[in-house]
């Protein structure tokens, strides 16, 4: 623990400055790439199809050459891909420009594996604690990542936003060297005597379903909501660049900084606790959003957007670790990202289709069953007592 959480803590907080960069331009600049204005969220959506499709892969690569060389290749081709993603601006080619934004969602399957590396060499009773501390180099990416956006979105040899990406491609770059300082832990250090058991059994238990369905809902309403946001503000609504920016850098530290205090909290009352608390966060969120599309309405929707986010990813991440055992972890932690990163991009693939042919409200009240959903799924665990 001593070397592994200030290390990738480090490289997360460059590593993860992909995401906001392409939620803050990906619909901007496929508003004037893409041969519809329905397919101008698809860059985005795209980055998340990447990440989904990636998971199991991720979890399959790292089995076998370990995480620290799964990590490192993974950030290497995210820097190719920034700069893959510069040149099909410079020729306006919109699907080579998907697949750059793609191949960077790649990456991000494996940032999120480093959630489990650190939860392995905590403490069983310091999980949620250690996870926000990691979850905290959010918060420099939340800031780092636009600001990186929209200081060189007129920088770059290529055009306008090329430059973006050429500082995403160095962003990853840090995060590569950083890496290279992570001690890789041996896979079989926490192996057990347990028989491994199928994974459908370990499906049906309701702690998993809980902490899967916390997730799944976290990332989905979060994509459906964030997604449509940069197009709805600065192409519909006619907001500047500036304070697009500012909502999208807003939301995204909302994401991560409530992390100083939420692992606290896990620990203090508990994971079903803080996942409640984060669902109702979420339908604030989508009340504040429907009452107007003034300036501040969007700025108090997409923080409560984040802190709902932060909570009940969090939780479900801490439930989760007690669904599995050592021997049955990385199945158990590919399935459960594979699930989250679908539904999420089947939520960001619908976000831009709602916004342009019914408008921002139905994007928010898409938004609602997901909420019900889960607060379905959490009365049934409470009442069985298994979470």
């Amino acid at each position: 623990m001593a070397r592994t959480l200030p290390v990738l803590s480090i490289a997360q907080a460059f590593a993860q400055t992909a995401a906001p960069i392409i939620v803050l331009l990906g619909g901007i600049i496929g508003t004037r790439l893409a041969p519809s204005t329905d397919l101008a969220t698809l860059p985005v959506a795209f980055m998340i199809i990447g990440t989904a499709v990636t998971t199991i892969p991720a979890a399959l690569i790292m089995g076998r050459i370990g995480r620290k060389n799964g990590f490192m290749l993974s950030a290497l081709c995210a820097s190719l891909a920034g700069v893959l993603a510069a040149y099909s601006i410079s020729i306006a080619n919109f699907w080579l420009f998907c697949c750059a934004t793609m191949i960077i969602g790649g990456n991000n399957a494996f940032v999120q594996q480093y959630r489990f590396a650190v939860a392995e060499v905590a403490h069983p009773d310091k999980v949620g604690k250690s996870l926000s501390i990691l979850m905290l180099a959010g918060v420099v990416a939340a800031w780092m990542g636009p600001a990186v956006a929209q200081g060189l979105h007129d920088k770059g040899p290529w055009g306008e936003f090329s430059g973006s990406f050429l500082g995403l491609s160095a962003m990853m770059v840090v995060a590569l060297v950083t890496l290279g300082f992570y001690e890789n832990k041996p896979l079989e250090s926490h192996a057990v005597d347990d028989i491994p058991r199928h994974l459908i059994k370990i499906v049906l238990q309701s702690v998993f379903l809980v902490a899967v369905g916390a997730a799944v809902v976290g990332y989905g309403v979060m994509s459906l909501v964030m997604t449509a946001t940069p197009v709805s503000m600065h192409t519909i609504d006619n907001f500047s660049l500036e304070d697009t920016t500012w909502v999208i850098q807003s939301h995204i530290m909302a994401m991560f900084l409530p992390s100083l205090f939420s692992g606290f909290l896990i620990d203090k009352f508990g994971p079903r606790n803080i996942v409640t608390l984060g669902l109702i966060l979420m339908a604030a969120c989508l009340v504040i959003g429907y009452i107007d599309r003034h300036l501040m309405h969007y700025w108090v929707a997409l923080v409560l957007l984040g802190v709902g986010w932060n909570f009940l990813f969090l939780g479900g991440t801490t439930l989760l670790t007690k669904a599995y055992s050592s021997a049955e972890r990385f199945k158990v932690q590919a399935f459960n990202d594979f699930l989250i990163f679908s539904f999420q991009a089947m939520a960001a693939l619908g976000s831009g289709y709602l916004l342009t042919q019914y408008g921002w409200n139905w994007v928010l009240g898409f938004s609602v069953p997901w909420l019900v959903g889960l607060a379905i799924l959490l009365l049934i665990g409470t009442l069985k007592k298994t979470i």
